[in-house]
């Protein structure tokens, strides 16, 4: 039987029905939450990205602004820059799109956000009290995968999860995430020796290490729920991480690429931007 396609399009265009509510109910008292992005360099895939965060933010009613830089900016000009947006009371979520040009290093930027507007959840502040158990702002494709696993209503409490991937971004919070919710999780990498063999103990596999197809059908465990978060560019097409064709012939359910997991970033990416607008409102 044929796996259960998880429409994270679809999903998100219902889940942004609430959030234009909430907009809605926060600018009617008098409160327009904002949006600043750094868009910084000539990469078109970054460029398509921030054109989508910006289209779905004008839908919902939130104030937003993209500041662009050429491929020579500099550290100190994108540090000054997320200073001035740290005290503009106009913004309450910032967010520098990545990857950046390679003379630039992310981790000396991106702690310049303030971690009350650091709406794609990379700063050690928030990263800390997602590890620690506490409210913060969570990175946004984690959180938008979250919401499609439970979408399929699998219960996650007992279960065995493998997250393939471990970086800052998306595999260690969603590893977090899963633990939260009392699954018995796995962390894996592309240098684990035998992957297969530790990803056929997963009913939960989360697939986000950037390498193409690299899950394939049996190195999957039948019924399983499989959430692909790689978007790998080969010769003009998008692929997985997931080898999708294959696998969704054991899974139970599972996200395509694209049109999975890649709205669902997109829409946490908004609800951070307000949940950042409602604390900072609310002092």
């Amino acid at each position: 039987m044929k796996a259960t396609i998880i429409d994270g399009k679809m999903f998100a265009d219902n889940y942004a029905k609430t959030l234009k509510e909430r907009v809605d109910t926060m600018r009617a008292n008098g409160l327009t939450p904002g949006l600043a992005v750094l868009l910084v360099g000539n990469n078109s895939a970054s460029a398509q990205y921030v054109r989508s965060k910006s289209k779905r933010a004008t839908e919902l009613g939130i104030y937003n602004e993209v500041h662009t830089y050429g491929e020579d900016a500099t550290e100190q000009e994108l540090i000054d820059k997320l200073e001035a947006l740290n005290a503009d009371g106009n913004i309450h979520g910032i967010l520098v799109q990545l990857p950046l040009p390679k003379h630039l290093d992310a981790q000396r930027i991106l702690p310049h956000i303030s971690p009350k507007k650091d709406v794609d959840g990379l700063h050690a502040c928030n990263a800390g009290a997602l590890v620690n158990g506490e409210h913060g702002l969570v990175a946004c494709t984690p959180k938008g995968s979250m919401a499609l696993i439970k979408s399929t209503g699998v219960p996650i409490a007992g279960k065995t999860a493998v997250v393939v991937g471990r970086s800052n971004m998306v595999g260690k919070p969603a590893a977090l995430l899963l633990l939260q919710e009392n699954a018995t999780v796995i962390m894996a990498h592309s240098k684990t020796p035998d992957l297969g063999a530790v990803t056929r103990q997963a009913d939960i596999l989360v697939a986000a290490v950037g390498r193409d197809r690299l899950i394939t059908k049996d190195m999957v465990k039948p019924g399983a729920v499989v959430i692909d978060i790689g978007m790998n560019r080969v010769n003009d097409r998008w692929h997985g991480d997931v080898d999708f064709e294959g696998v969704s012939e054991v899974a139970s359910f599972i996200t395509p690429v694209p049109g999975g997991v890649g709205p669902m970033t997109i829409i946490m990416l908004m609800e951070n931007t307000l949940e950042a607008a409602e604390a900072l409102a609310n002092g």
